[in-house]
């Protein structure tokens, strides 16, 4: 008891690194979701052409240029210069189309269309389209007698269209929002409770209380259970508060399965972060030092392991690195969580997996504390 209300006085010194975290953490989780209130939606856009082409074009060349005017965006440039169409993007895609443009499908040969481009993805685009009335075209003209045969026979084809329904019940737009809240919050914890335990620990560890410890009755396996379960009360409290904080900025995804898989994986997460914090604190003898060990160890792991970089835009070689830090196993898992839409055996093992590796990083630090701890009973 005498240990736990020693741990309650030092800690209330140092609640000024807990706020200032959590209102980071606020400002940047709440900054994020108001951003992406809207949920992203795709919406095609028809990219701008012209079509230059002989005066009163008929059959094959008039379908062509039918076809192209009903997927893309026509645009006028009769009378203006072409070149300084391109270059200042007044359209994305000229076609130029030869005379001889039927005959050469008729003779089964594929003509060449000459074409002008800004090279940008909306010139990329007509030139999908165009590319797939050519070889539609020369597809057919192999069956074609006839110009008007081959016109009905592109016309058929092309007119179908495909419907696409979308099965998945993803609440992506909520899952997005709960998985960057969980991937910041890894640098609330090992900030808050690195820096907040250490200065903690450090007090206890001034040489004359770590004489009269070291003299006394009590064993350093039951001094160091009692610190433990000291930190691990306040973590217990700092975490639940991330949790209800986490229930009023993200929302109903909390209360789903997926909500019950986040709120486990940060508990895993904060023990080892906890174990961390105890490691450290072990170590450190001067409490100068904690600010710069704050900001090497929360800030590398987190712009390591894709807590302020989604993982997808860091390069492999450095997501190579971050496989010895269990961060990036806790935002592996979260990554998995936003794209996990039933939970099986198969959906839940890798998760499984990757909580199982944070955890077996949390008994190796305990083991390490202890190990240092047992050296440092030595009186020098």
């Amino acid at each position: 008891m005498t240990v736990f209300k020693a741990f309650l006085k030092v800690l209330n010194k140092s609640k000024a690194p807990i706020i200032m975290y959590t209102v980071f953490l606020i400002i940047f989780a709440g900054f994020n979701i108001e951003t992406s209130d809207n949920p992203t939606q795709f919406t095609a856009e028809k990219p701008s052409i012209y079509i230059v082409s002989r005066e009163n074009p008929k059959g094959i060349n008039r379908n062509l240029i039918d076809y192209m005017k009903r997927n893309c965006k026509f645009v006028d440039l009769e009378g203006k210069n072409l070149e300084d169409a391109i270059f200042y993007r007044d359209v994305s895609y000229i076609i130029f189309i030869p005379e001889d443009f039927g005959k050469e499908l008729l003779n089964h040969k594929m003509p060449k269309i000459t074409v002008k481009s800004t090279k940008d993805y909306n010139a990329s685009l007509s030139e999908l389209i165009l590319n797939r009335y050519l070889e539609t075209a020369y597809a057919y003209s192999k069956v074609a007698t006839t110009e008007e045969e081959l016109v009905e026979y592109m016309n058929d084809t092309l007119n179908k269209k495909s419907e696409v329904e979308i099965l998945s019940n993803l609440d992506t737009s909520h899952l997005n929002k709960a998985t960057f809240y969980y991937n910041f919050l890894n640098y609330a914890l090992l900030a808050g409770f690195i820096y907040v335990i250490c200065l903690i620990l450090s007090s206890f560890n001034e040489e004359k209380i770590k004489r009269r410890t070291i003299v006394s009755s009590m064993n350093y396996k039951k001094f160091n259970q009692k610190l433990l379960l000291s930190n691990g009360l306040f973590a217990l409290v700092l975490w639940l508060f991330y949790i209800l904080l986490s229930m009023i900025i993200v929302g109903r995804v909390m209360f789903t399965t997926h909500g019950l898989f986040y709120i486990l994986n940060t508990a895993i997460f904060s023990c080892c972060v906890l174990s961390i914090a105890f490691l450290l604190a072990n170590v450190i003898k001067n409490k100068n030092t904690v600010n710069g060990i704050v900001n090497v160890i929360a800030l590398g792991c987190s712009f390591l392991c894709g807590a302020f970089v989604p993982m997808e835009m860091l390069p492999k070689s450095v997501l190579l690195i971050a496989h010895i830090l269990p961060s990036y196993w806790y935002i592996k898992t979260n990554e998995l969580l936003k794209t996990t839409e039933r939970f099986n055996i198969d959906s839940i093992m890798p998760i499984i997996i990757n909580m199982g590796v944070v955890i077996l990083f949390t008994i190796g630090f305990v083991i390490m504390t202890n190990i240092i701890t047992k050296r440092n009973q030595k009186i020098n």
